[in-house]
């Protein structure tokens, strides 16, 4: 069996993350399922938020929850929202579900929670069929990324 044929937003994604520097794997998987476990290996959702006319990528590990009073105060704003699922494509490029940094249209600020520090990292590829495998302290390098402990109080 062969891997199937990266889709154009995976080619997207490579080239970003080329042009940054940035190594990542990209891996198949079997779209709406989330990638198998694998052990130092940490799932993670990329969650579009918008702070007045801007938007802001947060990257936290699949199960947790963050807090919106940290991440307000860290971006100096009193109140922040969640685009609907057409708001997150045309602030990124990407359905939700494949939402990452790499390749997402826009030059919107990276938040990376701080329990993803030292990890290796899954995260979304712009595809349902692949994954991107990466460094989060490389990441967050290449994205000039904030990490910063948004843990729920």
């Amino acid at each position: 069996m062969t891997a199937p044929e990266p889709p154009a937003a995976v080619a997207l994604a490579a080239a970003d993350a080329e042009a940054r520097g940035l190594a990542v794997e990209f891996v198949p998987r079997e779209p709406g399922q989330r990638p198998a476990p694998v052990d130092g290996l940490e799932l993670v959702k990329t969650i579009v938020v918008q702070a007045k006319d801007r938007f802001v990528l947060v990257l936290t590990p699949v199960g947790a929850q963050f807090s919106w009073a940290k991440l307000r105060k860290l971006l100096g704003v009193n109140k922040l929202s969640l685009p609907d699922a057409d708001g997150a494509l045309a602030a990124t490029g990407y359905v939700r579900g494949t939402i990452s940094p790499l390749g997402a249209a826009g030059s919107w600020p990276v938040v990376i929670d701080a329990r993803l520090a030292g990890r290796r990292i899954a995260i979304g590829s712009g595809s349902p069929a692949f994954g991107a495998l990466v460094s989060a302290d490389e990441l967050a390098v290449a994205y000039g990324a904030s990490v910063v402990d948004l843990t729920s109080e």
